[in-house]
């Protein structure tokens, strides 16, 4: 019996460590994270998970000339909260950058594949961790000019200039030393500690940022003039190259006023002061955004910011919208960012949201509905009504697509969405739903579902099932409508509402319709949340002369037109029932509905008299170039030109506030077509002698001379390089050389800028390239331009890696934006028929950019009447 009790006591024994050692095995088992491209979903869930308490330590070392590399140090240090897999560090660039790599004191080979450094597990230690790494920084995202340069890192840029866990989720701080060429300036996210000047360069070392995600790393540096102010007791920094006297002496005082109020604004309205160590800002020259809220270092374009005595009122709206824009994103984006870009459109619809409230403040006399009505609702239309419609929230398996989740639906829809919401709601629970929101999450990430849950609890709708609709899915809705009458007065009104894309989809919302009478009108609120509504409220109401449908311009959707309406529109009051009248009736007229383009051009030339609102009359004189240029036939325009030209040269003169005046200017500039126009036009420019109450300056004199050359006006090349003399500031004398092979006469200098194209390097000034590139297919080169069309589709792919979230768009819409013909169409139809796995965003890119040449292609093949007299 012991024998055989020792047998089996040793079988068990066996069995028992075999048990453990999978156990055991089962516990350390690694995951399996693949090394690829970009920064999967994937991947950025599991370092969420086990990195914690991430700071960089960096020194970058920038030599004078843009062609030398510009050696860089890194620490990163970080507490690993299990040790199981390799970890990879982000850094998309050529292996041969890494020079060192060193983990934990210990000196590790380099493994750097599929834009990854891979970190082997066997080097790494649960608890604190430290990695060093001696490189060259990556230039993609650098913007490097002759002497300045400034990083801009969204959406999953920052990989692309040094090692990184490039994700929003992973916030951390930065303490930055800059090592710059002696007579430069600089501005980083976090305070200057001190600086050291040597015979050749001039060391910045700042103090550690807050904690932020590594899309907000940013610096700036080069020759810039810096500006110290206290507004509302908070000292500002300003960096900026400007150096028209007149531009620095009407703007400086606007922009740190607008400023001021923006902070203390957010500050009430969120009930948390100001989140940050600094609030600095930089303007820069052609920058590719309007802005970009780096935390304690925004950057603007420089040209949105520094206007002169020729600004219009839209001009000075635009300037205080973005700076409210940007400095709401301090709260919204900063304070609490997304988890994951799919969430990107959340800061952005908030920084819209609030920036269209502080304007109120900000701008005196502004109307704060007539704005969000303008700004909003055509950009937001422009995309929606479009066979490539994106919803509001996209999903996303990969930063490096993240780009391409941009655009005017997050920008402009989410705002009208938010706004819905908000009187949903109610605005005083929606506000203390929001400060919950900021309180909760503050110096961290979350989601819309997590905001959803929070504004939900504080509402009896159910914010799930709308959400769904407006934010999950795209399209719009139309809407029509039923008017009965009985003896004089309406006995039944009913309202309709169906999916644009003839889905089931209904879209809850508010707006309104008013009844129009000869001498009065009367307002109804309609909830539309079914499919029919009957307006009980309106029943026994005196018939109307006609009714105006979502009159204060809030409702989203496709509203019908009282066949009445129209030639009555400019009599209309208020200026925002007006304005939302004109967009719906342009809305109307590309779906092939109410009028033609040559009616709607007719309606449209009687309101260059009879619209007195400065933003009004800007819609309706960009709505008159559009269906001059893009939906009447060509053989057309010859014929309206002479009377559409005088028409807008006499309202001019007629209409007594100069920045009207200055608008029909530009609208004159826009359309002129025959030679007497340009005859006068011309004579403007050579005499630098602005018509009667017309403000105009450099910059204007520089685009009526781009307008001239694309007209071929003159000797080839004689006016550019007039104006190029008289250009004063270094940073648009570049952009002005830059866009002249796009202008020239003759036809292989064009070839030659369009090929050039094709090479990155002549493609990083982004802003210069679309310019260029809305002269060279302008419609009085189309002929010419249109053999561009099928290389320009080839490149968009290469455009959305190395150019910046904007670009990919503003390449095809500066491309295809002005053509109506089919074979323009056929081109962009063969593009994608012969590429039925390409990649399904750029794709909807191409069908948004692509939509108006597509209806312009069904409404100039149209029979049309002639205008009327």
């Amino acid at each position: 019996m012991k024998n055989r009790f020792n047998k089996y006591a040793h079988f068990g024994l066996l069995l028992f460590v075999a048990a453990v050692l999978a156990c055991c095995n089962k516990a350390v088992k690694t995951t399996d994270i693949a090394v690829e491209k970009g920064v999967s979903q994937q991947l950025a869930a599991y370092r969420s998970r086990v990195v914690s308490n991430l700071a960089y330590v960096l020194h970058f070392t920038i030599q004078v000339a843009k062609e030398e590399p510009i050696l860089a140090t890194e620490s990163v240090s970080f507490n690993l909260n299990e040790n199981k897999s390799p970890l990879q560090l982000d850094f998309k660039e050529n292996t041969n950058h890494l020079k060192r790599l060193t983990v934990n004191e210990k000196a590790v080979d380099i493994d750097h594949r599929n834009e990854h450094i891979i970190i082997p597990a066997t080097s790494l230690k649960e608890g604190k961790n430290q990695i060093n790494i001696e490189f060259i920084a990556g230039d993609l995202s650098l913007n490097r000019s002759d002497d300045f340069l400034y990083t801009l890192l969204v959406p999953d840029r920052a990989r692309t200039v040094f090692p990184v866990f490039d994700q929003p989720s992973l916030k951390a701080t930065f303490q930055l030393t800059l090592t710059l060429p002696k007579q430069w300036q600089a501005i980083a996210n976090g305070p200057l500690r001190d600086s050291t000047i040597t015979a050749a360069s001039n060391t910045y070392r700042f103090a550690p940022s807050d904690t932020i995600s590594t899309y907000l790393f940013s610096f700036a540096a080069g020759k810039f003039d810096r500006i110290s102010r206290t507004e509302k007791g908070r000292v500002m920094q300003f960096l900026h190259r400007e150096t028209d006297p007149n531009k620095l002496k009407l703007s400086l005082d606007p922009i740190f006023q607008i400023h001021g109020d923006a902070l203390a604004f957010m500050q009430t309205y969120t009930g948390i002061t100001y989140p940050f160590q600094k609030f600095d800002f930089v303007a820069i020259p052609e920058f590719q955004y309007g802005g970009m809220e780096h935390v304690g270092a925004i950057d603007y374009k420089a040209s949105t910011l520094f206007l002169d005595e020729g600004a219009t009122q839209d001009q000075k709206l635009g300037r205080s919208n973005l700076i409210a824009h940007e400095t709401a994103h301090m709260w919204f984006g900063d304070l609490v960012t997304m988890q994951w870009f799919n969430d990107v459109w959340m800061k952005e619809v908030f920084a819209n949201f609030m920036a269209d409230k502080i304007t109120q403040i900000a701008v005196k006399n502004s109307n704060y509905d007539l704005k969000f009505v303008l700004d909003h609702f055509p950009a937001a239309y422009g995309i929606d009504r479009t066979e490539g419609a994106n919803p509001i929230r996209q999903p996303l398996e990969n930063l490096q697509d993240a780009g391409s989740l941009y655009g005017n639906i997050i920008y402009h829809k989410a705002p009208i969405m938010m706004r819905q919401l908000e009187r949903l709601m109610g605005p005083e629970q929606f506000q203390l739903g929001l400060q919950e929101y900021l309180r909760k999450y503050a110096f961290g990430n979350a989601t819309w579902p997590d905001l959803i849950s929070l504004l939900d609890a504080r509402t009896p709708a159910d914010l799930q099932a709308w959400n769904q609709v407006w934010v999950n899915e795209p399209g719009r809705p139309v809407f029509g409508y039923d008017l009965q009458t009985l003896g004089g007065k309406i006995s039944r009104l009913t309202l309709t509402q169906k999916a644009e894309d003839k889905s089931d989809r209904l879209w809850p919302q508010l707006f309104e319709i008013t009844l129009v009478y000869p001498t009065t009108t009367k307002e109804f609120t309609v909830t539309m949340d079914q499919r029919e509504v009957a307006l009980k409220a309106v029943e026994g109401e005196p018939a109307p002369t006609y009714i105006l449908f979502n009159s204060t311009g809030l409702g989203y959707g496709l509203f019908p037109v009282d066949q009445k309406m129209p030639p009555s529109v400019f009599a209309l009051k208020n200026p925002v029932a007006r304005a939302a009248a004109y967009v719906n009736l342009y809305e109307n007229m590309l779906n092939g509905r109410v009028a033609t383009p040559l009616q709607l051009l007719a309606l449209t030339r009687q309101g260059l008299t009879q619209e007195k609102e400065e933003l009004n009359l800007k819609l309706l004189t960009s709505q008159l170039g559009d269906i001059f240029w893009k939906f009447l036939p060509p053989t057309k325009r010859p014929e309206l030109a002479p009377a559409l030209e005088n028409e807008i040269w006499q309202a001019m003169q007629q209409i007594p506030n100069s920045n009207a005046k200055k608008q029909l200017f530009k609208a004159y500039q826009s359309l002129a077509l025959t030679p007497a126009a340009q005859a006068k036009l011309y004579e403007v420019w050579a005499t630098e002698k602005s018509p009667a109450g017309v403000n105009l300056t450099e910059d204007d004199y520089t685009a009526l001379a781009l307008a001239l050359a694309v007209r071929d006006y003159g000797t080839d090349g004689e006016i550019l390089r007039k104006q190029l003399t008289r250009i004063k500031n270094e940073d648009r004398k570049k952009r002005m050389e830059f866009l002249m092979p796009a202008l020239s006469a003759d036809v292989k200098t064009r070839d030659a800028f369009f090929a050039s194209l094709k090479e990155e390097k002549n493609r990083s000034k982004e802003a210069w390239v679309v310019a260029a590139l809305g002269y060279l297919h302008h419609p009085l080169r189309a002929e010419s331009s249109e053999k561009y069309l099928p290389e320009s589709l080839n490149l968009l792919a290469e455009i959305q890696q190395t150019g910046d979230i904007f670009f990919p768009y503003s390449w095809l819409q500066a491309t295809f934006g002005s053509y109506q013909s089919p074979a323009a169409a056929r081109t962009v139809r063969a593009f994608i028929t012969k590429n039925p796995k390409y990649n399904p965003k750029l794709k909807a890119k191409i069908l948004q950019a692509s939509d108006d040449l597509f209806r312009a292609e069904k409404l100039v093949r149209k029979h049309v009447p002639e205008p009327s007299a």
